[in-house]
């Protein structure tokens, strides 16, 4: 038993667990509109995007998470905007931005000298996150939670009918550009742990997850929060016995789930389909 518990004694592990306890939530929850609006590869597209972002904050000695921010909502925001006043699709105009920034933060990432590690800022850094880290990710992970939970009808009709949801009354532009705020604020709070590439998975795998199992919306957030709660803590716990690094060891175990999730489901269709 001991020796079970064991990654719990270190403090950099318990630092490692704290996070991904932290971040899941927001994450999992955006995770359900992302989805259920066809954004998921906005979430990949902004959270490359934070790359140029992060350069230029470095290079102007300003905290990088100011810079990751500012990244992150101009991305969302062009995406937005651009693909709302142009015949160019939303796919298509995530692809062009997506690429151009993240090709200019490659372009100005080599033009630099700098101690700024690559790796830390596309993979994360979990089991090196300081308290600074653990208070920036809880306090943006706590009010996107929060302004998520107390909005989420009024997000669900929008995503379902923005037309119908103006003529109920709501404002449906502040909930479009609300959401992509807290979507590029998420990106931020994990950029420490899981980084820039692998924050993708979170944004993506729980609700996908969710979506698969349940029929209603309000049942759909929690269990895409218990699954990313879940495979934070697995994937974690794991990393540590198989000497891997954290954040590529939780994104198998989501996209284990998934998978199972899948069977799952092709499963009970299949029972149905025969006692039909």
């Amino acid at each position: 038993m001991d020796s079970l518990l064991l990654p719990f004694q270190f403090p950099f592990m318990q630092n490692g667990f704290l996070i991904v306890a932290l971040i899941a939530p927001a994450g999992a929850l955006l995770s359900c509109f992302l989805v259920l609006k066809g954004w998921a590869l906005l979430g990949d597209a902004t959270s490359h995007a934070v790359l140029p972002g992060v350069v230029l904050a470095y290079m102007a000695g300003i905290p990088l998470l100011i810079g990751a921010f500012l990244a992150a909502l101009f991305c969302a925001l062009s995406t937005g905007f651009i693909g709302a006043n142009s015949r160019v699709k939303q796919d298509t105009v995530m692809g062009v931005v997506f690429s151009g920034m993240f090709g200019a933060g490659i372009v100005l990432y080599t033009s630099i000298e700098s101690a700024l590690h690559l790796d830390h800022i596309l993979f994360g850094d979990m089991m090196g996150v300081q308290s600074g880290d653990l208070w920036t990710a809880g306090v943006i992970s706590g009010v996107v939670t929060l302004g998520l939970l107390v909005k989420w009808r009024d997000i669900l009709a929008h995503a379902f009918d923005p037309v119908q949801a103006r003529m109920i009354g709501l404002r449906v532009g502040v909930i479009h550009y609300g959401l992509l705020v807290a979507l590029s604020a998420t990106i931020v709070a994990m950029l420490s742990s899981v980084g820039i590439i692998l924050a993708v998975a979170y944004l993506i795998a729980p609700g996908a997850i969710a979506f698969l199992l349940v029929r209603s919306f309000g049942v759909m957030l929690w269990v895409a929060t218990g699954a990313a709660l879940v495979a934070g803590i697995v994937g974690t716990y794991a990393a540590f016995w198989l000497d891997s690094s954290p954040a590529p060891t939780i994104v198998l175990v989501l996209t284990g789930m998934f998978l199972a999730a899948l069977g799952w489901r092709q499963l009970l269709i299949a029972r149905h389909q025969q006692a039909a």
